[in-house]
């Protein structure tokens, strides 16, 4: 098997910054995750644990029961993604989904929903395995966000 783990350290640099420019170009409507990869798109805008200031990340949406999971991952590189630590201080935020923007309440998934949600994931896009095994060291925590 192709170890991808210098790819995904790639794509976590140079997707984000790419993928603002297209949806401001595309006036919402696309990214280029979701050209290469068929990714549903998602922006999250969290309030910053320390700072207090608005911070949009863009991610991946896995459609869950009515509702959204997204994956602390960031790619499975070494360090947790700063917006789970932005929701573990507050988790009233926004989403940016399907061209439309509503306010949400992040909740860590229950240990009885992350199975289900890990598997919804790798349906989407099975490089989320990788990224479980690559991050190993540390816990990939997983949140459901709820229509406020």
């Amino acid at each position: 098997m192709v170890q991808l783990k210098p790819v995904s350290a790639l794509l976590r640099l140079i997707l984000p910054p790419i993928d603002r420019a297209i949806l401001r170009m595309s006036n919402g409507n696309g990214t280029a995750s979701v050209w290469l990869a068929a990714l549903p798109p998602l922006w999250l805008t969290t309030v910053g644990a320390k700072s207090g200031l608005e911070r949009t990340t863009p991610l991946y949406g896995i459609p869950a029961d009515g509702n959204l999971a997204v994956f602390g991952t960031s790619f499975g590189q070494e360090h947790t993604p700063g917006w789970v630590y932005n929701l573990e201080a507050n988790p009233l935020c926004t989403v940016s989904y399907g061209g439309q923007s509503r306010p949400v309440v992040a909740r860590p998934a229950s240990e009885a929903e992350e199975p289900a949600l890990w598997e919804a994931a790798a349906d989407i896009y099975a490089g989320y395995l990788n990224y479980g095994d690559w991050a190993s060291h540390r816990r990939i925590r997983v949140f459901v966000l709820e229509l406020a």
